[in-house]
């Protein structure tokens, strides 16, 4: 069993509530658009992180993590990205990649609007836990909280971080 928080957007924002959190996961998977590598470093410090880049990401964080990530979690497989659309709607650069090997979840970021829905057909369920940083069009700040057990995903909580 995995304990995972799920964040996005951070736009180079990390504080004690969002660490708080950090603390009580087993991994952080974080979606884009990081700012800053002080948020990466700070969460890494704590707890192993997956991440990727994201628009706003500089040519150093680009160094540092890939535009997409295709990883395993226990019995399940995830595909994650920063802009990546959402069921049916997924954008041009990843609706090839989803239909032609759908992941168990797919997770993306840069909308700041937390969306959580299946994809029915595929057998995929689409995650985007909004935007916790303080930069964007979003008023309350959102992270996602989950379990992982063998293929099972399960357990998800919405994280409210309050206004921006």
């Amino acid at each position: 069993m995995t304990k995972i928080l799920l964040l996005s957007d951070t736009h180079s924002h990390i504080d004690d509530t969002i660490l708080k959190y950090v603390r009580l996961a087993d991994e952080v998977w974080h979606a884009g658009d990081i700012g800053s590598l002080k948020v990466t470093d700070a969460i890494s410090k704590l707890r192993p992180l997956r991440a990727v880049y994201g628009n706003i990401d500089d040519h150093i964080i680009q160094k540092e993590f890939p535009l997409d990530n295709r990883f395993f979690c226990e019995g399940v497989e995830v595909l994650m990205t920063h802009i990546g659309g959402y069921p049916p709607k997924y954008n041009a650069r990843t609706r090839k990649i989803v239909r032609d090997n759908p992941p168990k979840l797919f997770i993306c970021g840069h909308s700041h609007i937390l969306k959580v829905m299946n994809d029915k057909p595929l057998n995929v369920l689409h995650m985007n836990p909004g935007a916790c940083g303080k930069h964007g069009f979003h008023q309350v700040r959102t992270m996602l909280r989950f379990v992982i057990d063998k293929e099972d995903i399960k357990d998800l909580e919405v994280v409210e971080l309050g206004k921006r």
